[in-house]
């Protein structure tokens, strides 16, 4: 009698662990279901391309809004391994510079803890023309940019005024007329990059760290001069043998 009892207790419990584990299998699905739908809920968009921009896109309407979201965008080599985070990249939208031409970028977007990654077709393609236009202005001691500065240390610059960027041989300076707002030699506290985020103006715009505690955020004429601006600054700085200067 006793073992009928215990037999009996024992097919209780293993009919209540069976309808457990039933239970969890179904939210273990729906869970899975619900990482799937989200993993489809962003692209990609815009040309992937030196002088262009990609942005983030919502591809329904249930997906979260972006700005309760984190992003952060990183470089990879174009045949897989290393993956390099991309300082300051947390936004939407990020305007490749030339450091990236033939690497793929990806966006890492973190919703209600969960991660999704959006990666580009194929490696960033560099800008027609751009290269022999840069070996151009390499012959020159001095190339000047017509700029505007858009921030100046992190706060909106209150004047629209045209200024000149100088890019030389042994160092960059800033300039409105005949005053002198900026100049520093190539060192390795120099930071001269692509804008990170910015809207639609991003692929026009770069920021430039002059030395720790001075630093611009300056709108370019064009995509092109940006980008010449910094691959000449690029090259001016190795040549100087400052090959840690931070300009990517």
């Amino acid at each position: 009698m006793d073992m009928e009892h215990e037999l009996q207790a024992l097919r209780l419990q293993l009919a209540e662990k069976s309808k457990h584990s039933l239970l969890l299998q179904k939210e273990l699905a729906k869970s899975r279901r619900g990482e799937e739908n989200l993993a489809h809920s962003y692209e990609l968009d815009g040309s992937e391309a030196l002088g262009s921009y990609l942005r983030i896109q919502p591809c329904s309407d249930s997906a979260p809004e972006l700005s309760g979201c984190s992003i952060q965008w990183y470089r990879l080599a174009a045949e897989g391994g290393k993956k390099d985070l991309i300082s300051g990249a947390t936004k939407s939208v990020y305007a490749p510079d030339p450091f990236d031409v033939s690497r793929i970028l990806q966006a890492e977007i973190i919703v209600d803890g969960q991660k999704i990654a959006l990666t580009t077709t194929g490696p960033v393609d560099p800008a027609a023309g751009l290269g022999n236009y840069v070996e151009s202005l390499v012959r020159r001691h001095d190339t000047e940019f017509n700029v505007v500065i858009a921030q100046m240390n992190g706060v909106d610059y209150p004047s629209q005024s045209i200024h000149v960027l100088h890019v030389g041989k042994m160092r960059i300076k800033l300039c409105k007329g005949k005053t002198t707002v900026a100049k520093e030699y190539y060192s390795t506290s120099m930071q001269l990059c692509g804008v990170r985020g910015g809207g639609n103006a991003a692929a026009q715009a770069s920021f430039w760290q002059a030395k720790v505690g001075l630093s611009f955020i300056l709108a370019f004429e064009s995509e092109r001069e940006r980008n010449a601006a910094i691959m000449l600054a690029r090259r001016f700085a190795f040549d100087c043998n400052v090959s840690q200067v931070s300009i990517i």
